[in-house]
């Protein structure tokens, strides 16, 4: 017996390449959503942007309106500040994963600073076992490059 692959709605497909898709779309209970083709629970931005706008334009409870967008009151008020600050972008999920180098911290990175002045051969690379050795921490040298690269940055705008 032949087996069958799985075909993806392409608007499925289109929504999770935007960071769009909702994880939960079977929690939005509003009717608006259950009931017109426009709307669709699958688009996190536009379930995020209506629950907004039912509490500032048509004066609906904060509480009511979350839960039947299958939302928090927290994450409501999050989607409304994220679209007045940054409009329709600032209901996109934003990317997974730690923000920066979260191991390098600027103790860190200013030991590396010292190291790098009292040894003008020792590259990031020679780092890596330097920095293990003083903090206990094991990062790549791209990583220390990048997070030196930053930190002189920000030392300049200071």
């Amino acid at each position: 017996m032949p087996v069958r692959e799985h075909v993806e709605d392409p608007k499925v497909t289109a929504l999770r390449a935007a960071r769009c898709l909702n994880p939960h779309p079977e929690r939005v209970s509003d009717p608006v959503f259950l009931s017109a083709e426009f709307f669709d629970a699958r688009d996190a931005v536009q379930v995020k942007y209506e629950m907004v706008r039912r509490v500032q334009v048509d004066g609906e409870s904060i509480t009511a309106i979350a839960a039947a967008f299958g939302y928090s009151r927290p994450s409501y008020y999050q989607a409304a500040a994220a679209l007045a600050e940054y409009g329709l972008d600032g209901l996109v999920s934003g990317k997974p994963g730690p923000r920066g180098g979260h191991k390098l911290t600027g103790e860190i990175l200013a030991w590396a600073e010292e190291q790098l002045a009292t040894n003008p051969v020792l590259r990031s690379a020679g780092l890596v076992d330097l920095i293990a050795g003083e903090f206990g921490v094991r990062v790549h040298p791209r990583s220390i490059e990048r997070a030196l690269a930053r930190h002189r940055e920000h030392s300049k705008s200071r």
